[in-house]
């Protein structure tokens, strides 16, 4: 029998190959399917055969055609939150508000103040949770897997410099508060927060901004689709400041990043270089009296010659794998850096004659390995996800202080090699249990060991008086050598509940550490005075590794379309807390400590052009324990022949941690589509806080509103105005209460003839020392397509488009 497709629904056959949304889920037309065949039959004697054709409709079956897959979303994949207070921020969101220098893009975390005491070459001050976290004391942060706090560094324990960061360039930012998760550790008890540079580049563009006081910035962003089998991109960034001061900084900044990858970060390589110089002077924090007094301007300086030079320069590479159930991923780096500083904060107290400005330099190699395994599975039909990591780390260090006159060292205090190195094994599991009950326990142990070899000799040593008077070689180093090493094993803790009505509730406990100096490890005799029988001062070691302890409960919510809020209750418990010391520059080891707290932190979108973040932190941060030494220093200036001085004020043993900042807020607002015009708002309280320990000295409160306005062509222009501080506040950047000495106040000649006591002496002038928030300023930035393709050259924007409206009416 002979079979022959007739006729086909062509719509049909369309309808299988490929059906538009709006078909979807439908059936499909009938088919008609016709056919012949041959039939045979006798009529007059003869057999005659014909073909016979039939028709069949045949109801097609019911198909259900999938509805195309919504779009990636743009930008990296947030990891899963194990806490209330954990956020994860694109890139885009970083660059969306205003700010001034680079590490102030950083305060997207909620309850995170970032701002400076010194030049703008040198680290940024750190506020988060009640510390002042002086340059990143316990906030631990990260560049591509990096660590950037350093240890043991010549001007402050954890000294985390992101001036280097071009904020442009950043893929994502995801910062945790508390030590509750198994990754993180060293700095990490207030927090930690990782940033991510872009793996890829889809357009390049440059941009030139100019603005108030000298301020000039020029950067440049190339991609290269096909390099060496991946893709990469190049960035250069240059930068001139000079501020509103009367000596100005005359920064001068290069930056520069290469960037070569294959894949995704969850399965493919990378490797980048980044190379940083700044040099600047900086005008530092100056005294209230001074300013009252008309001896000095707000915007003037005591040492026009404090400043300083920083470079840094590192290689580091990444390989992820993700196959199946099991996915591997190991970061390494190497970094170079050097650091000279020039500052002067007591300016003759401890020398009459010179002054106190002194010289930290610091100079190291750092290399280190970052590994991480995770594995899926099930335990008796549970899922299941175990993680393993290592972490490595060596710093080869040379460091110093020496006191200098006009950048001119004459004795060095210290001068070491220290050679310091950390590892860590941790991990975690994670298992839900049911649909609204998950727990992730964990913990990570860590070794540390330092070895501290003094190079001071004896002719570079201070000269010191001794009780007749005659002059000696104060020549510790030698005797404060040696080594030490400390272990120590941090256990975690998390309980995720939910969600239900698009709400999650979390509990969280974890231990952490942070690393001290290791100089102070080992030393046994000071290397500023003598004691009373002109020997040498014994003092007493401190711990390499110092435990905190924490907790948190919070919530997190959805349930209101487009509002996402969270609140979280913690409290955090250290074993001892880096302090600063003013007349040495450097953060020493303090009593133990506690804080508590709430935070509260919401991120509103109503529509796709308006998008509004606020949060609030209040925080209650006091010392535990009592003040034996600083209670035997205020009764030296109690005696009968201290008392009319008044240095008692400010002196008395108390709990206040200084500098602790119990309410901070912040707000921005954020109004644009991805062209046309965008304009943008941000806020920044940071409430009143003690400046000793006593409480007698406190800083006002600070407040700030930055505003940025612009317009975005659709073939990649923007024309973008920022202004800073449009409110002229009179407030505080940075504000310490401690002693210090002028050629015009009245004790400065009494201590120089002997009259006035020594522990007055070696007290000063109690004072309110600040730094003021810069006046207003402006800043205005250009920026175009960057193409190295071969194409055509590309025109400038139509600059009649952003007024097109108007100039139709």
């Amino acid at each position: 029998m002979k079979h022959r497709l007739t006729s086909v629904s062509v719509f049909a056959i369309g309808a299988a190959l490929g059906v538009s949304p709006a078909f979807a889920q439908q059936a499909l037309p009938t088919i008609t399917i016709g056919h012949t065949h041959a039939v045979s039959h006798t009529h007059g004697g003869k057999t005659h055969t014909h073909e016979v054709y039939h028709t069949h409709v045949v109801p097609a079956p019911r198909l259900t055609v999938a509805q195309p897959a919504p779009a990636a979303p743009a930008g990296p994949t947030p990891p899963p939150i194990t806490s209330s207070s954990e956020k994860f921020f694109t890139g885009k969101e970083v660059n969306s508000i205003p700010f001034a220098r680079p590490g102030e893009a950083l305060e997207i975390v909620p309850g995170l103040a970032v701002t400076q005491h010194s030049g703008e070459g040198k680290a940024n001050q750190y506020y988060l949770r009640g510390f002042n976290l002086d340059h990143g004391s316990d906030l631990a942060l990260y560049l591509d897997g990096m660590p950037l706090n350093m240890r043991t560094h010549g001007h402050g324990q954890g000294y985390a410099d992101a001036n280097f960061m071009i904020p442009e360039l950043l893929g994502y930012v995801l910062a945790r508060k508390g030590p509750y998760d198994a990754q993180d550790g060293d700095f990490s008890s207030a927090g930690s927060i990782y940033l991510q540079y872009k793996d890829k580049i889809d357009k390049g563009f440059y941009q030139f901004t100019g603005g108030s006081f000298g301020y000039g910035r020029a950067l440049a962003i190339a991609p290269y689709k096909d390099f060496a089998g991946g893709s990469a991109y190049g960035a250069v960034e240059s930068q001139y400041y000079n501020g509103p001061w009367e000596r100005g900084d005359n920064l001068r900044r290069i930056n520069s990043v290469f960037r070569w990858q294959r894949g995704t970060q969850e399965d493919g390589a990378a490797v980048t270089f980044m190379g940083y110089a700044n040099r600047w002077y900086s005008t530092d924090q100056i005294p209230e009296r001074a300013v009252n007094s008309g001896l000095l301007s707000l915007w003037g300086t005591l040492n026009p010659t404090d400043g300083g030079d920083t470079t840094r320069f590192s290689l580091s590479g990444r390989w992820s794998q993700t196959e199946g159930n099991h996915s591997s991923r190991v970061e390494a780096y190497v970094v170079r850096s050097t650091l000279d500083l020039y500052n002067d904060f007591t300016y003759f107290l401890s020398n009459q004659n010179l002054g106190d400005q002194f010289r930290q330099f610091d100079r190291r190699w750092m290399a280190g390995v970052n590994a991480q395994h995770s594995i899926k599975w099930d335990s008796f039909g549970l899922p299941v996800e175990t993680r393993i990591g290592l972490q490595g780390r060596y710093d080869d260090i040379r460091l110093g202080l020496q006191n200098a006159f006009r950048r001119t060292p004459f004795e060095t205090v210290r001068n070491d090699g220290v050679g310091e190195g950390s590892i860590s094994f941790w991990t975690d599991t994670t298992v839900r249990w049911t649909p609204w009950l998950k727990t992730v326990t964990g913990g990570r142990f860590d070794y540390f060991n330092a070895n501290v070899n003094s190079l001071q000799s004896l002719w570079g040593s201070p000269v010191v008086a001794t009780s007749a008077g005659l002059p000696a070689f104060l020549w510790t180093g030698p005797f404060n050598s040696g080594s030490k090493d400390s272990a120590l094993f941090s256990p975690k803790a998390s309980i995720i509940l939910g969600p239900w009505a698009k709400t999650e509730l979390f509990a969280n406990y974890g231990e952490g550490f942070h690393s001290t100096d290791a100089r102070g490890t080992v030393q046994r005799f000071s290397t500023s005075e003598l004691s009373d029988q002109d020997s040498f001062s014994v003092v007493a070691p401190i711990p390499l590794l110092v435990k905190s302890r924490g907790a948190e409960i919070g919530a997190r919510t959805k349930f209101i379309e487009g509002l996402d809020s969270s609140v979280s209750f913690f409290w955090l418990n250290l074993d001892s807390e880096n302090q600063f010391e003013g007349d040495s520059g450097t953060t020493i080891y303090g009593r133990p400590s506690r804080r508590y707290g709430v935070e509260i932190a919401n991120h509103y979108r109503p529509v796709s052009w308006i998008n509004f973040d606020g949060d609030v932190a209040l925080v209650h941060a006091r010392y535990r324990g009592f003040d034996t030494g600083q209670a035997l220093a205020y009764a030296d200036l109690l005696t009968p022949e201290a008392l009319p001085y008044g240095t008692f004020l400010g002196n008395a043993p108390g709990n206040y941690l200084q500098n602790s900042v119990a309410i901070t807020a912040m707000g921005g607002l954020e109004i644009g589509e991805a062209t046309g015009w965008f304009g943008a708002i941000k806020y920044r309280y940071i409430g009143p806080r003690p400046l000793t320990e006593d409480g007698y000295l406190k800083s006002p409160a600070t407040g700030t509103v930055n505003a940025r306005l612009g317009y975005r062509w659709a073939d990649g222009w923007r024309l973008q105005l920022d202004a800073f501080n449009i409110f002229n506040s009179r407030s505080d950047q940075i504000t310490y209460g401690y002693g210090s000495l002028l050629p015009s106040d009245p004790l400065y000649g009494q201590c120089r003839a002997g009259v006035a006591p020594s522990a007055v002496c070696g007290v000063g002038v109690m004072d309110r020392h600040f730094k003021p928030v810069e006046p207003p300023a402006v800043r205005v930035t250009f920026s175009g397509p960057l193409n190295f393709d071969g194409g055509p050259v590309t025109t400038l924007p139509n600059f009649a488009e952003p007024f097109g409206p108007l100039a139709k009416n």
